[in-house]
């Protein structure tokens, strides 16, 4: 049985997960903000996983299986042949010797139980019901190597650039991989993916089958096929099930043929709340602040693929109401969202950055999202909208928050016109997120802590501290990590802060003052989910080393 939302709706109100009275009032605002309603739900705390879980699983009249907190193995999945797993949609969830529950998200499936009973013959058969995604998760341990299964499309199938292609975007989806990349090479082609930043090998297949799939790619991605000597840019779309998955395909020249790389764009994304992105809750408080005044420039700066679109859609799902005109230029346009005015940059009929924003200056917007400040001319413009009455929302390329004003003034800005513009600087980064299913925790000792990472010398005051590692297990494929988390540095434009921007301050000026008004560095920010159990030490060093010694021990004596 298929369960759309207003049988999900049934459910909750029949179950008293949720009132008539704050289902309609949550309608009306999912309706007002043009969201999903299950997200919503999730975002705003007024339901979780698992208690839709528990909601649904009463519905069918059978127990609630938490695949979150009990996984199966991979031994336990493969128990079920690989046919009926995926055909019932079904997995071990427990085996108590007399009695073998089984979790699936369809429950109520003919013939479920009769073929359960063949597999566990002389045992008590109980079904449970697992949220979709949990399912999807652990069908995963059914599939082959990559090479295997190419192996088998070359054997039996006349079409093997469209079965391949398939297959490889499938495992980056369901590895929720960012970027797929085809590396040829002299007699061959790596299949690379990236999974919470970090690049697998995830199969190798035959060069002589390559041409047939790079052609395929580049008819999909609307490229010429024809030509192989310069880079092209194109997009695809794929429909898997209910879901539409965006893709941004880049090929480029190199001596042994052409690469593909694609960069596979979460639809989730732009469903995230600042919260899930990582802000704690005083720069939410901060981000929301600024971005509820009618005029002004909020930025966003950090290395390409730091999550800076995340942030910028988080902030405009909270702007985004009918009562509000929200623009956007960007290259490309990579997430929807309905009520927004999405406008893509196009070189071939030159629409650049700064002659789009130039002219949504003219469509009386309130809100303006540029993709990218890259050059004098978009940021002059952008700055005289900030000054002239509009929200400008923007990123920018700066190592960290205070870099960001000297480099806008090396790009030609007045300082008067930045004191008198920004209202706040965002700096972040991406760390990976320790695996919450194989997480312990651990005391350590500080001085064995600093022996081995010595940039934390001076932060921790205390002696000992219990921290957080992971053991690896299926859930996480044995890497000790699962998603990824920004850790962020904010630069509140003050009235001190806009007078000591009149006076072309250096970099380390403008952090002394941000530091003693409060502002914490992408390392403390890093340090905090550290002790929180969110990311390790050696993440958070690997992105943001300390620059502020002396601030760092005043913050450790506070803990």
């Amino acid at each position: 049985m298929k369960l759309d939302n207003n049988a999900i709706k049934q459910i909750l109100v029949k179950g008293n997960y949720i009132s008539k009275e704050e289902l309609a009032k949550v309608e009306a605002e999912v309706k007002r903000n043009k969201n999903d309603l299950i997200d919503y739900l999730f975002t705003q705390g007024i339901l979780t996983k698992d208690l839709l879980g528990q909601a649904i699983a009463e519905a069918f009249g059978v127990m609630y299986a938490d695949l979150n907190t009990n996984i199966p193995s991979r031994q336990d999945v493969l128990v079920i042949p690989k046919e009926i797993g995926k055909q019932y949609r079904a997995v071990m969830y427990a085996d108590n010797k007399s009695e073998v529950i089984i979790a699936t998200d369809a429950p109520d499936a003919q013939g479920l139980v009769d073929a359960m009973k063949q597999i566990f013959k002389q045992r008590t058969i109980r079904i449970a019901y697992g949220l979709t995604e949990d399912i999807d998760s652990l069908l995963v341990h059914y599939r082959e190597p990559l090479e295997t299964r190419v192996q088998k499309i070359i054997q039996q199938s006349d079409r093997i650039a469209p079965e391949v292609v398939v297959e490889i975007i499938d495992d980056a989806i369901v590895d929720r991989a960012s970027d797929i990349h085809f590396e040829p090479q002299e007699n061959e082609v790596i299949i690379r993916i990236r999974i919470d930043g970090v690049l697998q090998e995830a199969g190798r297949i035959e060069k002589q089958y390559y041409d047939n799939i790079l052609n395929l790619i580049k008819v999909n991605a609307h490229m010429r096929i024809d030509e192989h000597s310069s880079a092209q840019d194109g997009s695809m779309r794929i429909k898997k099930g209910t879901k539409t998955i965006d893709m941004r395909v880049s090929v480029v020249p190199t001596l042994d043929g052409e690469k593909i790389t694609i960069r596979i764009l979460s639809e989730y994304v732009k469903r995230f709340s600042l919260s899930e992105i990582g802000l704690s809750e005083p720069d939410q408080d901060l981000l929301i602040e600024a971005s509820k005044r009618p005029f002004g420039m909020i930025l966003v700066t950090g290395p390409t693929g730091a999550g800076k679109t995340s942030t910028l859609y988080a902030v405009l799902r909270i702007l985004n109401s009918p009562e509000v005109n929200v623009t956007t230029i960007e290259d490309p346009v990579e997430y929807k969202i309905k009520g927004v005015n999405h406008i893509q940059v196009n070189k071939e009929t030159n629409l650049t950055f700064s002659k789009g924003l130039r002219s949504i200056v003219r469509q009386d917007p309130d809100v303006i999202l540029v993709g990218e400040i890259r050059d004098q001319e978009t940021a002059e413009i952008a700055v005289n909208a900030a000054l002239t009455g509009h929200l400008l929302l923007s990123t920018f390329h700066a190592n960290d928050a205070p870099t960001a004003i000297p480099r806008l003034r090396d790009m030609g800005i007045e300082s008067f016109l930045l004191a008198s513009t920004l209202e706040l600087i965002v700096a972040q980064r991406l760390v990976r997120k320790i695996c919450q299913t194989c997480r312990v925790s651990k005391n350590y000792k500080i001085s064995d802590l600093e022996e081995k990472h010595p940039q934390i010398k001076g932060y921790f005051s205390e002696k000992e501290v219990r921290l957080y590692e992971s053991k690896g297990c299926d859930a996480c494929n044995y890497t000790g990590y699962t998603g990824r988390s920004a850790i962020f540095e904010f630069i509140n434009m003050t009235r001190e802060m806009k007078d000591l921007i009149l006076n072309d301050p250096s970099t380390s000026e403008i952090w002394a003052l941000a530091t003693e008004q409060g502002a914490h560095s992408m390392f403390e920010d890093g340090m905090e989910k550290v002790i929180r159990g969110v990311t390790s030490i050696s993440e958070v060093l690997r992105v943001a080393p300390p620059i502020q010694t002396k601030h760092l021990r005043k913050s450790a004596k506070k803990k």
